[in-house]
């Protein structure tokens, strides 16, 4: 077999993997804590785990990592940084501490990858939908992180990002439900801007809230 033959025979899918919020992190975690607290409080319901969502491509020339990040230093393009959006304000985000990266990384590495949970989740293997996300992924809108700019009711972030990439590449969200017992905030703000987007009704929110 030739290298060429190799690459176009290169099996093609989508995966997505559930992270617990802050894993690996206590900061992050122990926010993350008091906000599903208070939130269960408002809302009348038992506390959920909280997860972050990324994805896996596989697609000829190899493998990708789709993941919205805090952005660490200058050297984006390594990471494979395609946009980046501003965190809390637009006002702030001249300062890199408030603005995020949204990586399509080739043989890039998720962050914490060992507290995976359920995970890595096989979302399909046709090469067509996998060939959508990552032409999506430059296309993601930036709302500003942590705020709902859309009226959705829930801030926008990384399980947004996710989301919007699934809704609008034709893959089915509803298999894509976090762990039992848990919840992803934000996810249907990325419904809701993938809806206003392409004038789809958006769906209805069966995975991001649990009684």
């Amino acid at each position: 077999m030739t290298a060429g033959q190799a690459v176009s025979e290169r099996r093609a899918y989508v995966d997505l993997f559930w992270l617990p919020l802050g894993a690996g992190g206590h900061s992050v975690r122990f926010n993350g804590l008091v906000f599903e607290a208070i939130a269960a409080r408002l809302e009348k319901r038992t506390r959920c785990d909280l997860y972050h969502a990324a994805l896996e491509v596989e697609l000829p020339p190899g493998r990708y990592t789709i993941e919205m990040t805090p952005v660490p230093d200058g050297n984006g393009v390594a990471r494979g940084v395609v946009a980046q959006g501003p965190v809390g304000s637009r006002a702030a985000s001249r300062l890199r501490i408030f603005r995020y990266e949204i990586r399509c990384w080739l043989d890039g590495a998720i962050p914490d990858v060992d507290w995976v949970v359920e995970s890595p989740r096989r979302l399909t293997e046709d090469p067509l939908l996998a060939r959508r996300v990552l032409d999506l992924v430059p296309h993601v809108p930036t709302y500003v992180w942590g705020r709902d700019e859309l009226g959705a009711g829930e801030m926008w972030n990384s399980n947004s990002l996710v989301s919007w990439l699934l809704a609008r590449s034709g893959i089915d969200v509803g298999r894509a439900q976090p762990p039992a017992g848990g919840r992803a905030p934000g996810w249907d703000a990325g419904l809701v801007a993938a809806g206003a987007k392409t004038g789809a009704r958006p769906a209805g929110n069966r995975f991001a809230r649990r009684p």
